[in-house]
């Protein structure tokens, strides 16, 4: 079986964060397994409080991973401050694994921040050049690049920018914009489009981290870099289509909606 390791943060409610990770990667049946880097009191419309794990713990919990299990792709999302980015980077280039997904979180739906501004210069520095694959959605990749965006040219120009920043690839999410949902993958010569009917829900909680970790768990199981995005686009469309309307805010996707509608065979599964 594949394995897929997710550092990021966790989310109580289950819709987003590390719940959001291991809950895609067992839909798409490889093995997960997590490092928390923060512990965030959310729900679905507030964020109450977050605590940072002292870095050089996330630093052993990503030891006691590699030194025993192994893993077949890495998936890292919510890193608030430059001291987590740090030890996350020392321990990436430490074990060198490969498939490398970057999801870097700032905000949670509500637009409650979730990263530090002091930090954002350390994941230009020391995040963006161990990534394989880079997801930021519009917000996030406005900050990075540091240009407006509000069409899907200067998505192209923003994936353009932050891949000369060191990620190998660049996928920047369009659905902050209006019309179609348009993702645009960059891979420093070629460009490629997914687009999507747009799904009009609120129930939105966690598609950052549920797209990013089905492109991790894609790779994971040897699909390549552009089929790995277009099965991780197709799963997260339905997961949002057939989205839970829980709680009082943006309600959680559906990461289980194929496997309960048609079990395991209509699951992207591992053969090994």
């Amino acid at each position: 079986m594949k394995k897929v390791l997710s550092i990021a943060g966790s989310d109580c409610s289950g819709g987003a964060g590390i719940q959001a990770d291991l809950k895609t990667f067992s839909a798409h049946g490889v093995f997960g397994m997590s490092v928390v880097v923060s512990v965030v009191a959310e729900n679905t419309f507030r964020v109450i409080s977050i605590q940072n794990v002292d870095p050089r713990v996330v630093a052993e919990q990503i030891d006691a991973v590699f030194e025993d299990i192994g893993v077949d792709a890495v998936k890292i999302g919510m890193l608030s401050t430059p001291e987590a980015m740090c030890a996350v980077a020392e321990k990436l280039d430490e074990y060198r694994p490969a498939n490398v997904v970057v999801d870097p979180v700032m905000y949670a739906k509500n637009g409650a921040p979730l990263m530090e501004p002091r930090a954002i210069s350390t994941l230009i520095e020391r995040i963006i050049p161990r990534a394989d694959l880079l997801t930021p959605n519009i917000p996030e990749a406005e900050k990075i690049a540091g240009i407006r965006i509000e069409r899907v040219e200067d998505m192209r120009a923003a994936a353009e920018a932050i891949q000369k920043m060191g990620s190998c690839n660049v996928l920047v999410k369009g659905g902050h914009l209006s019309g179609r949902a348009v993702d645009v993958l960059y891979d420093g010569k070629n460009f490629h489009e997914y687009d999507t009917a747009r799904i009009d829900t609120k129930n939105t909680h966690g598609t950052g981290c549920t797209y990013s970790s089905a492109i991790a768990s894609n790779l994971a199981l040897g699909h390549s870099l552009p089929e790995s995005v277009r099965l991780a686009k197709e799963y997260v469309t339905t997961a949002i289509r057939h989205a839970l309307d829980i709680g009082r805010g943006n309600g959680p996707t559906n990461h289980f909606h194929d496997l309960y509608e048609y079990g395991l065979r209509g699951c992207a599964k591992s053969e090994n």
